[in-house]
């Protein structure tokens, strides 16, 4: 049996089909973004690949090929024995590598002769990425958003996950990017992924909706934290209908104590992470809040930054990038408790948008970002 090779196209339109995706380039390729749920089964180590590289370009390709083929034949023979011994013969994977074909064919030519349905991606891991990002150009056109508008600390992102927990189709961009879209959104000792893996992962959420339900999203600006949302995809949300939610200042400092609790803890970082706000706000008003911090009164700060630097810009800034912000009907919550959100998930979803933000429409030009928090 003989692997199979169809066009990078096919493979992601069928890429939930296949009984596993494999992407056999080394551990550090496969950090910096893989499609998504594949399985890393390197046949060369960022060490080995280093090596063959180093020796087809300053030795000699026949000797680098030697030394590759050893190592690959031994790496294969590894991944056998971990991860095969117990798959059945109907086990049918998608394989790729960079883009050549010589890692994944060297691995898909000994999976088939062992007798499993072996399908290869013509052009390899470039090739994936090329029809992936003209799929970001394509997807959120078929979508119809609902975006979850509300000031810093009100709860959008609860809110996201009771509408979640009843059944409605969610676009977490700030889950996916791993931060919360401030200057202190980054959750201490936590990384962002790389930009082409938050757009694999984006791009795997937009590919399981059913273009016939909403799918609900936060407003967010153009950037989470140092990633770039898709342009299409911003575009999209920017002329959705809109929700906007709303909660008491009391409570929202209540909200964001508990939803900032690990960074509230490290104050040393906290106050670090406001430096960056003195050309914003000036250097008083961040000093102030830098004080209070020092004195532990995390209460004060949060109502205070809330009022001076988030809460100022919000109105203006949505309504200059949401097309539909204006006739958003307004959603209070009663409490910040798991009740509160699932009757306000409720209200959401009995809420019958009006048609002309359901049809597409061109959307106003954005004259300031959103400030999100």
């Amino acid at each position: 049996m003989n692997p199979r090779v169809i066009d990078a196209v096919e493979a992601l339109q069928k890429l939930s089909s296949f009984s596993a995706v494999i992407d056999v380039r080394s551990p550090s390729e496969f950090a910096l973004d893989h499609m998504p749920e594949a399985q890393s089964w390197p046949v060369l180590d960022d060490a080995e690949r280093a090596e063959v590289g180093t020796l087809y370009t300053q030795v000699d390709p026949f000797v680098a090929n030697k030394r590759g083929a050893a190592l690959i034949a031994r790496n294969i023979a590894h991944h056998i024995e971990a991860h095969a011994q117990e798959l059945p013969k109907s086990w049918a994977p998608l394989i790729y590598c960079w883009r050549g074909g010589n890692r994944s064919g060297a691995m898909a030519h000994i999976l088939a002769r062992i007798g499993f349905s072996v399908v290869l991606v013509q052009g390899g891991y470039r090739a994936l990425r090329r029809a992936l990002r003209a799929d970001l150009d394509r997807l959120p056109g078929q979508l119809q958003f609902r975006v979850i508008c509300g000031r810093t600390g009100c709860g959008k992102s609860r809110l996201l996950q009771a509408l979640h927990a009843a059944g409605a189709q969610v676009l977490d961009l700030e889950a996916l990017a791993r931060h919360r879209g401030s200057v202190l959104g980054l959750t201490p000792g936590d990384t962002q992924p790389s930009q082409k893996l938050f757009e694999s992962n984006v791009w795997a959420a937009l590919s399981g909706f059913d273009p016939q339900r909403p799918v609900f999203v936060e407003a967010e600006s153009k950037k989470i934290g140092l990633l770039h949302v898709p342009e299409a995809l911003v575009a999209r949300m920017r002329q959705g209908c809109c929700i906007h939610l709303e909660l008491d200042t009391t409570l929202r400092v209540e909200l964001l104590l508990a939803d900032y609790a690990m960074l509230s803890a490290d104050r040393p970082l906290l106050r670090e992470r406001l430096a960056s706000l003195r050309v914003l706000r000036g250097a008083e008003t961040v000093s102030r809040w830098q004080d209070l911090i020092a004195q532990g009164d995390l209460a004060t700060f949060t109502a205070d930054i809330l009022q001076h630097h988030y809460d100022p810009s919000y109105l203006r800034s949505m309504a200059n990038n949401f097309l539909h912000f204006s006739a958003a009907p307004m959603v209070t919550l009663q409490g910040i408790d798991a009740l509160a959100f699932r009757r306000a998930a409720e209200q959401v979803l009995a809420w019958t948008p009006d048609a002309a933000c359901v049809t597409p429409s061109t959307p106003p030009q954005a004259q300031a970002e959103i400030v999100s928090g």
